[in-house]
């Protein structure tokens, strides 16, 4: 098969990309090119940073920086307001640029194995949706919580970040 052909069937199968894309289709393009990244530092009046917890097939589970992948043709501003609502019920105030840049290289991974993200500094704009706080017991993919310092279980992909949660 050439390349054209490729594309043309990758083509039909993505119709809108801004709108997401195919998972396999992701995840191809995921083993070719970095992926571009926003990561939202939320600090409360006390200096507590918010994290949620993940539990997916690319990391053991952990507390982590909510954070989302740049579509094509969005912004890293509009990411940021959706990765909140999505994430965490709720609108956000982030700052006009990003505060610090990461690059993750992951070596064993052959897929999702190189990320470069941006840091923002966000304040929320009304409390996160409370059915997604997580209370006690074990945490569940997509709860929230509020955190003094780094916890023991923060997602070894965000120790980067350690010196800002």
């Amino acid at each position: 098969m050439k390349v054209s052909d490729a594309i043309e069937r990758i083509d039909a199968l993505v119709k809108n990309p801004s709108a997401g894309l195919p998972k396999d289709v992701f995840l191809l393009l995921s083993r070719l090119t970095p992926l571009v990244n926003v990561d939202l530092l939320i600090k409360d009046a006390r200096g507590r940073t918010l994290l949620t917890w993940r539990d997916d097939d690319c990391w053991p589970p952990g507390w982590h920086i909510p954070g989302g992948i740049i579509r094509y043709k969005e912004s890293a501003l509009d990411r940021l307001q959706k990765t909140s609502r999505n994430e965490l019920g709720t609108g956000l105030k982030p700052a006009p640029e990003f505060l610090a840049h990461k690059e993750f290289l992951i070596p064993h991974l052959k897929t999702r194995g190189h990320f470069i993200s941006l840091l923002y500094k966000c304040a929320l704009a009304r409390k996160p949706d409370p059915a997604r706080m997580f209370r006690r017991g074990k945490p569940k993919p997509g709860q929230w919580a509020w955190h003094d310092g780094c916890p023991a279980d923060l997602l070894k992909g965000h120790e980067v970040y350690r010196g800002y949660i």
